[in-house]
């Protein structure tokens, strides 16, 4: 993030740069466009609506290609300051071309899950949430393909167990991208929690939470924008597939969560056992929506259990 530091005491006369992001059509990459505001941000009642070509990002067809932009969450810019925000967005389709009714876009699933979250009982309910996102950062580019930080050019490193956690340059690998990531979570106001270097070389993960309802997702989102920019700046890129390899542990996007009653010491275990056996039943229905190539990870070998 150097090269904005020169920026930083530059006066905007009074304007505000607003970053509205949003999720594409592929389901998992992310967008953004900015505009200018004339006065500082404090409420969502600020940021107007805006709109983007859906043609272009999976989410329209030309005949039809304007994506309405809602604002649903904002954040401080950790690049800009200042002033300035991010802002999450979630996405809506004209039904037609004549431009009356807006329908949610083919992945702005956040609004069909946030009226389940703001349903009286779900309310009373409390629920919070704990995400670990775990990552790889890919950097080396080779004759034949894209390499992990810290991965030789012409094979693998050596067997997976001195990476986690790890401290020194034979070990460790991009630590100054997870800490700008931090730092720049923490400004923004993500709920983050913590960090570490996970078991693959180049793989890391981060935590963000608790939080209760929608907020995770939110704040979840815009923490992988901030991630993709800071990387940016190292000419490095970012995945969060599943799978990389067949012999080395994959990336995961574990997702701790609980309940009011959940919570409630002896009670609330027995509730936790009765919901296990809910969820058994529909064990394969679950796995079939939690992700594209997770029959690659859960294999029962690389520290997960089996898909099965």
């Amino acid at each position: 993030m150097n090269q904005y530091n020169v920026m930083h005491g530059i006066d905007q006369s009074g304007r505000v740069i607003a970053e509205y992001v949003w999720i594409d059509g592929s389901g998992i990459g992310l967008r953004a466009k900015c505009r200018t505001l004339n006065k500082k941000v404090t409420s969502l009642a600020d940021l107007p609506e805006w709109n983007f070509d859906g043609s272009s990002t999976y989410q329209a067809v030309t005949e039809n290609s304007e994506v309405i932009l809602k604002p649903v969450a904002y954040f401080r810019d950790p690049f800009r300051q200042g002033d300035n925000v991010l802002v999450m967005c979630e996405t809506f389709n004209w039904e037609d071309n004549t431009c009356q009714k807006l329908v949610p876009a083919n992945t702005n699933f956040r609004h069909y899950a946030n009226k389940i979250w703001e349903h009286p009982s779900v309310k009373d309910e409390e629920t919070w949430y704990g995400i670990e996102q775990e990552y790889t950062l890919i950097g080396k580019q080779t004759r034949f393909t894209t390499w992990p930080l810290g991965w030789p050019e012409n094979g693998f490193p050596g067997q997976q167990g001195p990476y986690y956690c790890s401290v020194g340059a034979n070990v460790c690998f991009g630590r100054i991208i997870s800490d700008a990531h931090y730092k720049a979570c923490l400004y923004a106001g993500i709920n983050i929690s913590g960090t570490n270097a996970e078991v693959m070389p180049g793989q890391w993960e981060y935590q963000v939470g608790p939080c209760t309802g929608v907020e995770i997702g939110d704040h979840l989102w815009m923490s992988r924008y901030l991630l993709g920019r800071v990387a940016e700046d190292y000419n490095v890129n970012i995945s969060i597939a599943p799978k990389l390899f067949a012999d080395w542990n994959g990336s995961g996007c574990h997702t701790n969560y609980s309940t009011k009653t959940m919570r409630n010491g002896e009670k609330g275990m027995k509730y936790i056992e009765d919901m296990m056996a809910l969820f058994a039943a529909k064990h394969k229905v679950h796995c079939s929506v939690y992700g594209d190539d997770n029959a690659k990870r859960l294999t029962g070998q690389h520290e997960t259990s089996s898909m099965d």
